[in-house]
């Protein structure tokens, strides 16, 4: 897809919601369920089911995918994503690029046994290593772009504001 292209793609989406922004708004959804026996809940979308577990370091036996590394995995997804519709857009080439995101966490707070471990991950870095003949400074653009407009890193940057309920639904 060329830059042409993209706007071609999104110009409908930008006139319809700068003429309606109530028509921008969308709610994401996922649901898991919960396994009965053991530590497993399920996710199944419509491109994959998984089975989340517990990290080695929780104690779990490395067979089921961590909810740490599955939010990490979003980050990269919607970096990537972002990083390649704003190099489209700005018409940068490149012949490789690759990001890749790690994050901190001291397992001490999610097992309860240090209350000055905080639950979490604490720190994430995110980098792209890219191949490309663009100039720094249009580097350094895709960059800053890129951060500024991928929704998980935003969200991740100024945490939403959060609930959690429970709901009987048998008895």
């Amino acid at each position: 897809m060329n830059a042409d292209e993209l706007r071609q793609l999104q110009a409908p989406l930008k006139a319809r919601y700068k003429d309606d922004p109530a028509s921008a708004r969308h709610t994401f959804h996922a649901r898991g369920t919960l396994m009965p026996s053991g530590t497993t809940c399920r996710i199944a979308n419509r491109f994959a089911t998984i089975d989340a577990g517990l990290h080695p370091a929780a104690g779990g036996d490395g067979s089921e995918a961590c909810s740490g590394d599955m939010l990490l995995e979003a980050l990269v997804a919607c970096a990537g994503v972002t990083f390649n519709v704003v190099s489209t857009a700005m018409g940068i080439p490149y012949r490789s690029a690759e990001v890749i995101v790690e994050g901190e966490g001291d397992f001490r707070g999610t097992l309860g046994i240090a209350k000055d471990a905080p639950v979490g991950i604490t720190d994430i870095r995110m980098r792209f290593e890219i191949e490309s003949s663009a100039t720094d400074e249009q580097l350094a653009t895709l960059l800053r772009l890129t951060e500024r407009y991928c929704v998980i890193f935003q969200t991740l940057r100024t945490p939403p504001r959060m609930e959690a309920t429970l709901v009987r639904t048998g008895g």
